[in-house]
């Protein structure tokens, strides 16, 4: 059986000190060769079939990893256009309660609807701002900006108490920390950050139901014989949470099955570890220095206040890193060592 450390070895070799997985993850070697072999099918004017196998073998492996059914999962390419769908859903008036400064990806489609009555609160304040007339709580799991992680189970909580669905946006913690999907009504991630794959796919889950929402977006794929619903209005919608697709971006689903796949031959939970550890390492670190990270614990990503501009000077010494409105964001994922953490810290010593 392969250790961790030779999986990972095997797949990844970043030419620098790359702590910016909150942005884009690395790409697995695997990864690289299934899409050039997809690109290559392309070229040569193979039948793409194998293609679309990709995509279904990619929904099953997403949603082991989310811990629902398949049949719960759509595919798709943004968590936007899945946060535009439960936002026309919704009737005229209803109040969605978000976490102040949450990606815009998440938040934006409520307020784009014009009549919905969008209000936002600290995160840490979010399951105690759920009230009678709430009709959905939206959050990410982790902040993009500073790694905060949502209390999750007060949310739920909270918002069962007073009626309310939850929508949980996974793009910055599926791939290193455990999902529940099956907690909350629904969820969407991207599979370009912490799930390593290609830009251009996303995944989103829905409850048995489909919670109220409708197809907007259905085209052919969303039939439930996607090859007989060509031409013409779509007859017969998929009984699963397929209805919900839009056509696929081949070349990345064939990459990130390869990507997930990986995931789940390690498995998160050793990935958690590995991340979360070398994160503390880093916090450590920082106090030595003098510094405070933004308070996120059991976060892959820290936040540093007043240390943004440094990004630039990090960047020519070979780490990548972000600048987040003057904060300082490292992300540490499975491909990062100690030494990556050490390294980071010699030079802000510096």
């Amino acid at each position: 059986m392969e250790t961790f450390e030779n999986l990972v070895r095997a797949e990844f070799a970043p030419k620098h000190t790359y702590l910016n997985t909150a942005s884009n993850g690395l790409l697995p070697a695997r990864t690289v060769t299934a899409v050039q072999q997809a690109v290559r099918m392309r070229a040569e004017g193979t039948p793409l079939g194998p293609l679309y196998e990709d995509v279904e073998a990619a929904r099953a492996c997403f949603a082991r990893l989310a811990g629902v059914p398949a049949e719960r999962v759509a595919t798709g390419a943004s968590v936007a256009e899945y946060g535009g769908l439960i936002a026309a859903s919704l009737p005229a008036g209803a109040e969605v309660l978000t976490a102040e400064a949450d990606f815009a990806s998440l938040v934006n489609p409520f307020h784009a609807r014009g009549d919905l009555k969008v209000r936002a609160v600290p995160l840490e304040r979010l399951a105690g701002s759920v009230r009678p007339g709430t009709a959905l709580v939206a959050v990410s799991t982790a902040q993009s900006a500073d790694g905060r992680l949502a209390d999750l189970p007060a949310v739920r909580e909270a918002a069962r108490a007073h009626g309310a669905r939850t929508y949980v946006d996974a793009s910055q913690s599926a791939g290193w920390l455990p999902m529940e999907a099956d907690a909350d009504d629904f969820l969407a991630a991207v599979g370009f950050k912490w799930l390593l794959g290609p830009h251009g796919a996303a995944f989103f889950v829905t409850p048995q139901d489909f919670g109220g929402l409708t197809p907007l977006l259905a085209g052919w794929v969303a039939g439930e014989v996607p090859w007989e619903s060509c031409y013409g209005p779509v007859e017969e919608l998929a009984h699963s949470a397929r209805r919900f697709d839009i056509s696929p971006s081949l070349f990345t689903y064939a990459g990130l099955r390869a990507s997930l796949e990986l995931l789940e031959e390690i498995g998160v939970d050793v990935v958690h570890a590995h991340d979360v550890a070398l994160a503390d390492r880093f916090r450590v670190g920082l106090a030595e220095l003098g510094h405070e990270p933004v308070p996120a614990p059991g976060s892959a990503i820290v936040s540093v206040p007043g240390l943004g501009h440094r990004q630039q000077e990090l960047s020519r010494a070979g780490i990548q890193v972000s600048d987040r409105a003057g904060n300082l964001r490292a992300a540490f994922h499975l491909y990062n060592t100690p030494a990556d953490v050490d390294r980071l810290l010699e030079v802000l010593a510096a």
